[in-house]
């Protein structure tokens, strides 16, 4: 696929699978064997799922908005920004707060065969840590 497409399959997942919640189409979306690079995600389609039931539970009202794309060859970069509300169980580890989150996030994927085969990403974990009250704000 050329980066065009490969950045409407992109968009096309990011709205479907991560706001839409609807998990039951990743399969759709993600290569059989999948690889996740985030160390604290379990792998394959099974894996996201996994990872993302824990977060759409915790975060119900998640969001991400697209700030800026590329892509070049087989890979797209993305910059997003996540928000939503802290309400339920299953992210981090931490008891529901009821806090607002919004937080940047910078994903690489890889697509093979029209669908996402590879993801790395780097997310601001310290703006997460401190909107839900687990880290003081900096100074």
């Amino acid at each position: 696929m050329n980066p065009e497409c490969n950045k409407r399959l992109i968009l096309d997942f990011y709205e479907e699978v991560l706001c839409g919640r609807n998990l039951e189409a990743a399969p759709r979306f993600l290569h059989d064997d999948y690889v996740q690079h985030n160390p604290h995600a379990a792998q394959g389609i099974a894996g996201f799922q996994e990872f993302h039931r824990g977060f759409f539970s915790a975060i119900p009202d998640a969001r991400v908005t697209v700030n800026m794309m590329a892509a070049e060859g087989d890979l797209v970069f993305v910059h997003g920004t996540y928000t939503g509300t802290h309400t339920g169980e299953g992210f981090l580890d931490l008891p529901p707060t009821g806090n607002r989150v919004c937080y940047d996030v910078v994903d690489i994927f890889r697509v093979r065969d029209g669908k996402l085969a590879e993801h790395w990403d780097v997310a601001d974990t310290r703006a997460i840590f401190t909107q839900l009250g687990a880290l003081p704000p900096l100074p």
